[in-house]
């Protein structure tokens, strides 16, 4: 049996449900997810591998116009995951019509000349499924898809097809990743990425967005299923400090404590969490800050 594998791209608007539905497909939790936009700020691989054939998701931020420096690097990483992959697949949600962002997706996958999956999400939120159909014919005027499939991700309804079709997109060639390798992203990372999706999840809308996590320490201990860890909350005003903390702290004990919940389920062992608050104005527009979170000062440009 020959082993065939594909890369995929997620692309799509913010806030469609790109990182539900790699969770989904994946069946982990490896992206973080909330209702605001501009939840997911760089490329997360996930890996998929069933029998024969090995899909490697890269799941990127929803489209949108930089306002500063981490926004630029937002939109480089969407460009360069489209110009590096076999297939994409554009997530839109059930009930909407054609975006300026939709479009500027079709411009970029005719340049490349890539197959790409229609998906249709949230189908579960539509009561009159009739209005589907319009949908399906005015986005297949914009460009010529590979498939359209419609589903949920939150139910699981039509996941299975997704998978299908993007399975008969892939080649022969071998495995590109170990067959128990789930995501490339580092465990600092996910960690990272849990607390500051409770940040999105707890706290008002424009915080979270002027708000990083960095992971100070991780360590386990020896002869022991303890792993202690030290995080910093990098925000840009004193006063969105004094949210992030609450009253009384209280407010910081709970995103800790949710956060650590989602890591012991996810690394399997209890975890120790301490965290702190620390004010970095302007955050998203200082380079130095920005490579010391991960992301790389030449998409910056």
């Amino acid at each position: 049996m020959e082993k065939k594998s594909a890369f995929i791209a997620i692309v799509g608007r913010p806030n469609v449900g790109k990182s539900s539905l790699l969770n989904r497909m994946l069946k982990q939790k490896i992206a973080i997810v909330s209702s605001k936009p501009q939840t997911t700020r760089t490329r997360i691989m996930g890996v998929l591998t069933e029998d024969d054939t090995q899909l490697v998701f890269i799941d990127t931020p929803g489209l949108h116009k930089p306002k500063n420096s981490l926004d630029q690097y937002m939109l480089r990483s969407v460009n360069e995951s489209v110009a590096g992959v076999d297939a994409c697949m554009l997530v839109v949600e059930a009930g909407t019509h054609i975006t300026e962002g939709e479009r500027m997706f079709a411009e970029k996958f005719r340049s490349f000349d890539l197959p790409v999956v229609l998906v249709i999400n949230k189908i579960d939120t539509v009561r009159d499924k009739t209005g589907l159909a319009a949908q399906i014919a005015e986005f297949s005027a914009l460009y010529d898809f590979t498939a359209v499939v419609p589903c949920s991700a939150q139910t699981g309804e039509g996941v299975n097809d997704i998978k299908s079709e993007l399975r008969a997109l892939s080649a022969e060639g071998g495995f590109m990743f170990d067959e128990d390798t789930l995501t490339d992203q580092p465990e600092r990372v996910l960690a990272a990425e849990m607390i500051r999706e409770k940040l999105l999840r707890l706290l008002d809308k424009e915080i979270p967005h002027g708000a990083a996590v960095y992971i100070e320490r991780m360590k386990e201990r020896e002869n022991s299923d303890i792993i202690d860890m030290d995080a910093v909350i990098f925000c840009e005003r004193d006063s969105h400090k004094g949210i992030i903390i609450g009253k009384g702290g209280a407010m910081l004990k709970k995103i800790g404590s949710y956060a650590r919940q989602d890591m012991e389920k996810f690394f399997g062992c209890r975890v120790n969490l301490k965290i702190w608050v620390k004010v970095k104005e302007d955050w998203r527009n200082r380079e130095g800050i920005l490579r010391s979170l991960g992301y790389d000062s030449n998409d910056f440009q």
